[in-house]
């Protein structure tokens, strides 16, 4: 997820970029665009509204229900089984990810090797602190397990023990529990064809002591994970980003996944680089060491930032 540059100040009047002829005659729901508010109707006329909104929302639930079927039908292709994997008891295959579970899924973490926790991917931070209760997903018979890949564009890999261990400092500071992995070792075949330094999302199937995969998706298919930004599309600011198609005067904060404070202003940040991802501010509010054990210095470019 890429931090666009937007201009300063808590709100912006202007357009975000899917603007649309229709949209740009809307009135100005406010001259003041830190009050700007959609207008005020009774009751009835709400509830109508409302319900012709709730309309759309059936047939976005019924198509989406559509879609899982087709992919339950998708065919399936196999992978090494024996792909090495690193684990905290040491080396390990794929086929040992899956901790006798017939499926997993798999969120591939961008790491970026010899950085600090603050220059970490706000991106796979945001997805990764909305894991928390794994029975559901073990009910079914699903293993959820952290693959971080030990690598970015901007600085190639790092060793991979090393990235490993550090990624599981990073793991602890977070307070995160899920199953982590290093996928360093494999990383080019597991990821074969797709962009590496990328996040990914890949479900697999366990056929005894062979692995298949079903499923893999990648960027905003990765939303699957979080709730945030699925409560934020709730309310009637939104997620707050430059892209949404809001009505003129509503607040722009640019991300929500790396700030430049936190708690109480959570200061946006307007460009990267800089802040840290949104989660770590009351890690360090509570006192956490975020010390990684790395030793790189100077700021990261743009081209290995998460996108």
């Amino acid at each position: 997820m890429r931090v666009t540059a937007i201009p300063t100040g808590n709100y912006v009047a202007e357009e975000g970029p899917l603007v649309t002829t229709k949209r740009s005659q809307e009135p100005l729901m406010s001259e003041n665009p830190s009050k700007a508010q959609p207008p005020v109707v009774d009751r009835a006329t709400f509830e109508q509204q409302l319900e012709g909104l709730r309309a759309r929302e059936k047939a976005h639930t019924r198509e989406g229900d559509a879609i899982a079927a087709a992919r339950r039908r998708l065919p399936m292709v196999e992978v090494a089984a024996d792909s090495p994997l690193l684990g905290p008891d040491g080396p390990m295959t794929l086929l040992d990810a899956f901790e006798g579970r017939r499926q997993m899924i798999a969120y591939y973490f961008m790491w970026w090797p010899g950085r600090p926790a603050a220059e970490q991917c706000e991106g796979c931070t945001w997805v990764m602190s909305h894991v928390g209760e794994l029975a559901y997903l073990h009910s079914r018979d699903i293993t959820f397990a952290v693959f971080c890949q030990g690598r970015n564009t901007a600085y190639g890999f790092g060793d991979a023990q090393t990235s490993y261990e550090e990624s599981l400092r990073y793991r602890a500071f977070m307070g995160w529990a899920m199953p982590w992995y290093s996928a360093q070792p494999s990383l080019e075949s597991l990821l074969v064809g797709r962009e590496l330094g990328l996040f990914h999302l890949v479900c697999y199937l366990r056929d005894g002591d062979r692995v298949f995969e079903t499923f893999w998706t990648k960027r905003r298919g990765a939303e699957a994970v979080d709730y945030s930004y699925a409560l934020m599309d709730l309310t009637v600011f939104g997620r707050q980003e430059d892209w949404e198609d809001s009505p003129a005067g509503w607040p722009r904060l640019g991300q929500a996944t790396r700030t430049l404070g936190g708690a109480p202003d959570w200061p946006p940040l307007w460009e990267w680089p800089g802040g840290r991802p949104t989660a770590q501010w009351p890690r360090v509010d509570a006192g956490r060491s975020d010390d990684l054990g790395v030793t790189g210095t100077g700021p990261a470019t743009e081209s290995g930032h998460c996108h």
